[in-house]
């Protein structure tokens, strides 16, 4: 893997853009953990020896958690990013620019036909404005999700990447009807599906049980009372987890759902740091049917879903995850960009209302909760349908957006 203090003298000994990025790839940019899962499969679509379209894989470093990061990419099987801008954290604001300020010479160096970006972190619009500002043509995988809540920067970044992006791939079929709206020409969008049920699907076969991620992080009493059934909790938002009052008022929930289901809760960073400065963690820790692990692989993230009575969270992926493995959700959330999730699978928004919450658990341990279907496309070929898509683009030179 190339660091960016490495990037200059690699450009001066070995011609950067010809060696380690080849001039003329698409540039597969990541950023964070909910790329990883998005990635995975496109990368081993496009670096098939049969494909024609060459790829190349740049990681901005957004995530920074270098452990987190080595078991997600070998779990998935994701090459080795050819460059590892290192960014690290900071506010959105920071993390941005800094993103852009190491993106723009490499972008210049490299050459590549276009740069395709994924989801809706911070990492995604970066590099598409940098793109876009350099004429280099942008492609959006997973284009069109609104939750119409302008408050959550997620959605920022989703709305302006797309407005940068020549072509957009979306995974289900309303959101046309979402880039109709915003004036982008539906000529240059794509229902392809969804990444993340191909990575979903590809890997269940290998997902670690239950008890192995439980005895491994907790011990063997608590897995022994997770086997009658068990919720998976995940905060990570910030108008969840930043906010003191409202981080008290949901774990006290949590507890409530404890007293009739085991919680077993993986938890992000910024959610462990938000505990201990609520003074909340020493308590979690200590308590005989909470749970907390620390984040967790994605294999094994798999096997607490699929085993898991209910999953409860503030997390866009999870509510796609749970739709195409047939457990209910239940959203901690005001709304979702995902509404396919709620209208056809297992998804229920609840937002943060204590009665609200519980109505929806006791719904599951009474009746089983949702159980919907899986989405049109969400059958493991999201992959192949972008690279089909893409190696159409190349061919057709002289009319496509790619054409150089």
């Amino acid at each position: 893997m190339v660091s960016r203090g490495q990037l200059s003298q690699l450009a001066k000994e070995s011609n950067l853009a010809g060696s380690y990025l080849s001039s003329g790839s698409i540039m597969c940019v990541v950023g964070a953990r909910p790329n990883f899962m998005k990635i995975a499969p496109l990368m081993a679509a496009l670096n098939d020896p049969k494909s024609p379209v060459p790829a190349t894989l740049v990681h901005t470093g957004q995530h920074y958690d270098d452990a987190m990061k080595d078991a997600f990419f070998n779990q998935l099987g994701i090459p080795e990013p050819q460059v590892d801008l290192e960014v690290g954290s900071g506010s959105h604001a920071v993390q941005t620019a800094e993103i852009m300020r190491r993106f723009e010479p490499l972008l210049d160096q490299a050459r590549p036909r276009a740069v395709l970006v994924v989801g809706d972190v911070n990492s995604t619009i970066a590099c598409a404005l940098v793109a876009a500002k350099k004429g280099v043509p942008v492609i959006h995988v997973e284009a069109g999700l609104r939750s119409f809540d302008r408050g959550m920067p997620e959605e920022i970044n989703r709305v302006l990447t797309d407005q940068l992006s020549e072509l957009l791939f979306t995974t289900e079929a309303t959101a046309l009807d979402n880039l109709r709206r915003e004036g982008i020409d539906e000529n240059r969008v794509h229902f392809v599906g969804n990444l993340m049920i191909d990575t979903l699907l590809h890997n269940k076969a290998k997902a670690v049980p239950m008890a192995t991620t439980m005895r491994a992080h907790v011990n063997a009493e608590a897995s022994s009372l997770c086997d009658s059934g068990y919720n998976v909790l995940t905060m990570h938002r910030p108008s969840n987890v930043d906010d003191t009052a409202m981080l008290r008022h949901l774990m006290h929930v949590v507890e409530r759902i404890s007293e009739h289901l085991p919680v077993v809760f993986p938890v992000h960073p910024r959610s462990r740091q938000a505990l201990q400065n609520a003074g909340l963690w020493d308590g979690l820790r200590s308590h005989d049917r909470i749970f907390p692990v620390p984040p967790l692989g994605y294999l094994e993230m798999l096997g607490l879903m699929m085993e898991a009575t209910m999953v409860l969270t503030d997390s866009g992926g999870m509510q796609e995850e749970t739709t195409a493995l047939g457990v209910p959700c239940i959203t901690l959330r005001e709304n979702t960009e995902r509404p396919i999730t709620v209208e056809q699978g297992t998804n229920t928004v609840v937002g943060r209302d204590a009665t609200r919450i519980m109505a929806a658990v006791e719904d599951v341990l009474s009746t089983g909760g949702k159980r919907g279907q899986r989405p049109e496309l969400w059958d493991g070929k999201a992959a192949l349908r972008i690279r089909d898509c893409l190696a159409q683009c190349y061919a057709d030179a002289g009319r496509s957006v790619l054409a150089r």
